[in-house]
């Protein structure tokens, strides 16, 4: 009977792929519903892995699948695809028919992430258990490996997949939103197998051999291994989760949710392993890095060896997330802070001697953030904070960690959140913040790194400045930060002294209070094991609040631009983070300034550009530009960004606890220095071979507006290119007579201007020169400027729109008086030439005046 199951099958699934390209998408819907409901299992099994492909995809890109990513809520075939994969609907009723069998397909190694497939290739299987009894060896003389997945395990994968598979859409698709069919179906799937109320609905098919029991529970003091801690040998390995036919039926109640939050996380998160990470960090191996770019940056022809064993792609990882990627992850992260924080608070309160056990879904609450995420999470936003552009972007990848390292914003309560700003963090989730130290210590200082580098008057950056400083000054949260970080820096001796005594009774010479004292030791451990087991056991621990920052007394003394941060921190033991905030506070507070005067810049502009300005009346200074700031960045823009700016440096102080008559004294500092003209001056730069050559200080004086350098032309004036209040043909016509007269006469021009008496005189202020505009700055103007220098008539002038209309004035102002065209021309020659000859007897003794 198998021959012709088999034939059948053939024929349904051929029926299937001819179905694809004749009928329409609605047609071809209803049918699939037919099937799947009417075929037997046996046969469906056949078409399961050409149906998953054909939604969502192939794993090599080639096939698009149905666009989910990009299919928006306006579309017609929207409600259609929802109600064809929403947990209830047809699909996932194929999944569970199918799920209740044995059949297993089949997931190639190569298409999982970089180091689980890395991790597998060298014969180490990974902890994670999504990956435990699923492989399957090739037969002889193959060479692929691959997982053998059950239908749920597989059709998630299939589904996680197609976010991060690069595809070639048609053109026009590739605009995507939050309300794509892809992100609704990611929140769909979250709260039905991972929900914050009730239990997760049971599967409508009977479900005894296919069943995935949960993984073992892991002692609480014990902080999760995750990637990293693996036997020598795929066939040595125990194996604890399988499938079995004995599990206990309470605990089939999450296989579901723990296989969807498995995938989920693995394809996700995992594309960075933390031992490459922990690698990055050894200083040896960043010195090797960055020599090895500067050998490529000198030599970019020759491919040269980098330090070290193995090639360069050691010591980096391929994969670029997306910001359709990141907004995914942090609609995970906020679902799984909702589903831990509805964890019912008498499983937080019951003691372990109690005998009711919590459900297997209410202990998933409690372990679901620390055991799956939290390690492949930190290692992502590292990388993210490290090699994500400098630009506006990156505020995708903030609301991610700022979604993380707030869940309290999750626990389902209504609450103004101008009240719960105020009222500050709740004391319960100290323990969350301890055990996440990493998360908000080594994170900011990162991003202090990052915002240094970037233009702070853009209002997009200041507004993630503004974000960063609010969340960090929210009541509670920066003590709680500082507690932490004291537990682990607890000396190792103090710690032994304390697990010695923590087990005295007051009998033996023990205290009443040393009760306390085994509570004190488990969390230093777990800090402890939660920094070391994420940075290594060589890191060296940045504090980001120490015992010298209540007392550091910073003194802001007036000072040269180039000396004056050095000027602030000399003399006093300010620890490296609080320099790197004063940094910081300093860039802020003179992007702020450079704001208000691209303000009041832009409002003059305004206000001189009027209809006039088409004929040159505004403002002709073409090298005039708004510095710092984007094209956009007026008017209320730049309002907003005072405003971010302004309440960024509050917070700022607040956090670090800063005088406020302190950060006055810097604002003078800066302030005097602004009225001193320092906003003139040019970029900080060293004189060099061909030109002046900025430094570091330069480029950040530059990056952030604070100075610039005056963009104007320095060649030739007839040469120039052609402005906009000026008529081109014109301009040719009139270059190619000045440059006939000039070749003709130039003889006769020199010797005119050679004269001392008045006629000499009158000859230079006519006949135009570019020693004016030889400033020597530009090294091409040194070398032209000689040439250059020679007197020579100019036309260019008459070209100008402005020129012209003042000509067409005077014309009709003759007019008014019977002046005829020849008349109006010889008085407009003649009060030019008398103007002319007043300048030049009269100019040298009004300008000493």
């Amino acid at each position: 009977m198998a021959a012709p199951v088999l034939q059948q099958s053939s024929f349904l699934l051929a029926n299937l792929k001819v179905d694809l390209t004749t009928k329409p998408f609605l047609q071809r819907c209803q049918e699939m519903v037919k099937v799947i409901d009417d075929y037997p299992v046996k046969e469906l099994h056949l078409i399961f892995p050409w149906l998953v492909e054909s939604v969502f995809g192939s794993l090599d890109g080639v096939i698009v699948g149905w666009n989910l990513r990009f299919l928006q809520a306006c579309s017609n075939e929207y409600n259609i695809v929802m109600d064809f994969l929403n947990p209830s609907g047809p699909m996932m009723k194929l999944v569970y028919k199918l799920q209740a069998e044995e059949y297993k397909y089949e997931i190639p190694v190569s298409f999982l992430p970089g180091p689980v497939k890395a991790s597998i290739q060298e014969g180490v299987l990974p902890d994670c258990p999504l990956f435990h009894n699923k492989l399957h060896f090739p037969l002889p003389g193959l060479q692929t490996l691959s997982l053998a997945l059950n239908p749920f395990e597989y059709y998630m994968f299939m589904f996680a997949s197609s976010l991060i598979t690069p595809k070639n859409y048609p053109l026009g698709q590739h605009v995507s939103s939050l309300d794509s069919a892809y992100f609704v179906l990611v929140d769909t799937y979250l709260k039905y197998f991972l929900p914050t109320e009730g239990s997760v609905p049971p599967s409508p098919f009977t479900d005894n051999r296919g069943s995935v029991s949960p993984p073992a529970p892991r002692a609480p003091s014990v902080p999760f291994a995750g990637y990293g801690v693996h036997s020598t040998s795929l066939l040595k390995r125990h194996i604890s989760h399988q499938p079995s036919v004995t599990a206990d039926p309470a605990a089939q109640e999450i296989w579901r949710s723990e296989a969807l939050l498995q995938v989920f996380v693995e394809m996700w998160l995992h594309h960075y392993s933390l031992e490459m990470y922990q690698k990055l960090q050894s200083p040896q191996v960043k010195l090797a890095l960055l020599q090895y770019r500067l050998s490529m940056s000198s030599m970019p022809c020759q491919p040269l060896t980098p330090p070290g064993s193995g090639t360069f792609d050691t010591y980096q990882e391929p994969f670029t997330p997306t910001e359709e990627h990141v907004l995914v992850v942090r609609l995970l992260v906020k679902h799984l802070h909702a589903f831990s924080c509805s964890l019912k608070p008498e499983q937080v309160s019951s003691s372990p001697s109690a005998h009711s056990h919590p459900s297997p879904l209410e202990e998933l609450k409690r372990v679901v953030v620390q055991r799956f995420v939290q390690q492949k999470l930190y290692v992502f936003l590292q990388h993210c904070f490290g090699h994500w552009p400098l630009d506006a972007s990156f505020r995708v990848v903030l609301e991610m960690w700022l979604s993380y390292i707030q869940p309290w914003r999750y626990t389902g309560e209504k609450t103004n959140p101008q009240t719960h700003q105020n009222k500050g963090v709740p004391e319960k989730w100290s323990s969350f913040v301890q055990e996440n130290l990493l998360m908000y210590t080594n994170l900011f200082q990162g991003f202090l790194n990052r915002v240094v580098r970037t233009d702070l008057v853009n209002v997009k950056n200041a507004l993630m400045v503004f974000r960063v400083a609010k969340v960090f000054a929210q009541p509670n949260l920066s003590e709680m930060i500082q507690k932490g970080e004291q537990l682990f820096l607890e000396p190792e001796h103090v710690l032994h002294h304390r697990q010695h005594r923590g087990f005295l009774t007051p009998g033996h010479g023990g205290s009443f209070l040393s009760a306390r004292q085994p509570v004190v030791t488990d969390w230093v451990f777990k800090v402890k094991s939660h920094v070391y087991g994420l940075e290594g056991p060589d890191c060296q621990y940045k504090q980001m609040f120490g015992t010298e920052l209540r007392g550091a007394s910073v003194s802001f003394t007036p000072a040269t631009e180039e000396t004056e941060e050095c000027a602030i921190m000399r003399g006093y033991r300010v620890q490296l983070l609080l320099r790197e905030v004063l940094k910081l506070i300093r860039i802020i507070a003179q992007a702020r300034q450079t704001a208000e005067r691209i303000s009041d810049q832009s409002a003059e502009v305004a206000a001189s550009n009027s209809f006039m300005s088409w004929f040159g009346m505004g403002s002709p200074d073409l090298n005039y530009t708004f510095n710092g700031g984007e094209v956009d960045d007026t008017g209320e823009c730049v309002k907003k960004t005072h405003e971010f700016l302004e309440r960024s440096l509050d917070y700022l102080c607040q956090i670090f606890r800063l005088n406020a008559g302190q950060l006055s004294q810097l604002m003078a500092t800066l302030g005097s220095g602004q009225d001193d003209g320092n906003s003139k001056q040019l970029p900080d730069s060293v004189q060099g071979e061909n030109g002046l050559i900025l430094t570091d200080l330069g480029r950040m004086q530059v990056i952030n507006g604070l100075r610039r350098f005056e963009i104007e032309y320095q060649g030739d004036p007839e040469l120039q290119p052609i402005r906009s209040y000026e008529n081109a043909i014109l301009v040719r016509l009139f270059f190619k007579i000045s440059s006939l007269v000039n070749e003709r006469f130039g003889g006769h021009m020199d010797a005119l201007c050679s004269r001392p008496d008045s006629l000499g005189q009158l000859g230079r202020y006519y006949l135009a020169s570019s020693e004016a505009m030889a400033d020597g700055r530009s090294p091409e103007t040194r070398r032209t400027a000689a040439r250059n220098r020679r007197p020579r008539l100019s036309l260019r002038t008459l070209a100008s729109y402005r020129t012209l209309l003042m000509l067409l004035l005077l014309y009709l102002f003759g007019a008014l008086f019977s002046f005829g065209p020849m008349s109006s021309t010889l008085l407009i020659l003649t009060g030019g030439f008398l103007y002319g000859l007043f300048i030049a007897l009269f100019g040298d003794k009004l300008k000493s005046q």
